[in-house]
């Protein structure tokens, strides 16, 4: 499944979601952001179970703020609108994967 450009709107529809939500608060000019987007986006491809969407913080601050997000890259787990796990700075991918089985 594609990652999904998250911004305050479409952020609502997560809150229902049935699936599990991986969450990238990220900035472009973030050089820790760059490096943990091709893994975050090979998860997305890999895993149909997953629904993974990328938050720009510098375009949604208000999301941002809402998580606590001090440090970017931040990663949430969320299901059903609660949020399960939350983990700042770059991560590989055994530990993402990690996070998202609870």
């Amino acid at each position: 499944m594609p990652v999904q450009k998250i911004n305050a709107e479409s952020f609502e529809a997560l809150k229902t979601q049935e699936k599990t939500v991986l969450l990238d608060f990220y900035a472009d000019w973030c050089g820790p952001c760059r490096m943990l987007s091709p893994v975050v986006d090979e998860i997305a491809k890999e895993r149909e179970d997953i629904l993974v969407g990328k938050i720009n913080v510098d375009e949604c601050p208000e999301l941002a703020q809402a998580f606590g997000v001090v440090s970017i890259p931040t990663l949430v787990v969320m299901k059903q609108g609660n949020v399960l796990q939350q983990s700042a700075g770059v991560r590989p991918k055994a530990q993402i994967l990690a996070m998202l089985e609870g």
